[in-house]
């Protein structure tokens, strides 16, 4: 039995690897705290709306991104895949009285069956990414940086690079829309039932035990009999499925679309998975960690938009921050070695 004096030493050890380990978050916290002291509307109801409607989109994406990284691969066409989707989406349910309608003789569609339909298309999109990175043994940085740049190039010759508006109500009000309080916003709950449905996923279904094998040892896995290349494309057309409904969603807060909607959402994923938890190196991960770690990305920008950085020096900012999550988990991937 441990006496006062030496469990204290131990508990403080304990709370100084804490601290080390999370050294972002606790940077970014301490941040926010000054931010708000000096800044009276920070601490508003409005800007926690806006904070919580950000981190839901985003938080979708991660999550997708995430499997990706769990299995020591990545997925950079996830903004422009989640782009695409925002312009179909937006493209079909544009209000039927518009004059510059993109189909002017189409019918009002159903907002669930545009969903589904963007989500089959982005679930083909991973199919590939997937059989890519499985069957071709392309690496995961390359297939999907070529992904990236045809998809891009896919919604620039289908939108004609001109911006889409006039929404119709119904669509643009899953931004606005909430139960309750408008805390409790359409996106937020979304968001919510997502992160259950893949925490679930990845801790209580042999999908999730699969991943986590890869991602630790991939030749051990394949020797204990776990189908690497299907475990791989089930992952990345999860992941490009999750991108779908964050394009349905973004288009519907944004009120229209672009081609450029969607830029540089898979750094930000990453980023938010990284200071999260999730290891590049493979094999770690939690669905809570990858919330923290948007949220926490998020009110970096947020603070610094309230301190009134301009906008070329928060992107300089951001790319510190991914650098050093990135540099960090290396870090201690290798302490662990």
């Amino acid at each position: 039995m441990q006496s006062p004096a030496e469990a204290k030493p131990r508990s403080l050890s304990q709370l100084g690897k804490t601290l080390s380990d999370n050294v972002i978050i606790v940077g970014i916290v301490l941040l926010t705290v000054v931010v708000g002291v000096l800044r009276n509307n920070f601490f508003s109801e409005a800007n926690f709306r806006n904070l919580i409607s950000n981190t839901a989109i985003r938080f979708i994406i991660a999550v997708g991104v995430s499997g990706c990284l769990i299995t020591k691969g990545t997925d950079l066409s996830a903004g422009r895949v989640a782009g695409l989707s925002a312009c179909i989406s937006a493209i079909l349910l544009q209000r039927s009285d518009y004059i510059n309608r993109f189909y002017k003789d189409l019918p009002d569609l159903p907002i669930i069956g545009v969903l589904a339909l963007v989500m089959v298309v982005c679930a083909v999109i991973g199919c590939v990414n997937g059989a890519v990175v499985a069957y071709l043994k392309v690496p995961p940085f390359i297939a999907t940086l070529g992904m990236q740049t045809l998809v891009y190039g896919i919604c620039l010759v289908y939108t004609g690079a001109q911006p889409i508006g006039s929404l119709r109500a119904d669509y643009a009000g899953l931004a606005t829309g909430y139960v309750g309080t408008p805390m409790a916003s359409y996106t937020a709950i979304i968001a919510v039932v997502i992160g259950l449905l893949m925490w679930f996923l990845y801790n209580k279904t042999r999908h999730g035990k699969y991943m986590y094998a890869i991602g630790g040892n991939e030749n051990a896995a394949e020797v204990a009999g776990v189908n690497v290349g299907k475990s791989k494309m089930t992952i990345y057309m999860l992941a490009a499925v999750l991108y779908g409904l964050c394009g349905f969603l973004l288009a519907a807060k944004s009120g229209g679309a672009s081609v450029n909607m969607g830029m540089s959402y898979e750094l930000e994923a990453i980023a938010g998975c990284t200071i999260g938890g999730v290891s590049v190196n493979g094999g770690v991960g939690k669905i809570s960690g990858i919330l923290v770690g948007v949220l926490v990305f998020e009110l970096l920008k947020i603070a610094l938009q309230f301190l009134g950085v301009k906008t070329e020096y928060t992107y300089i900012v951001q790319g510190v921050v991914i650098i050093t999550a990135v540099a960090l988990d290396i870090q201690k991937y290798l302490s662990k070695k």
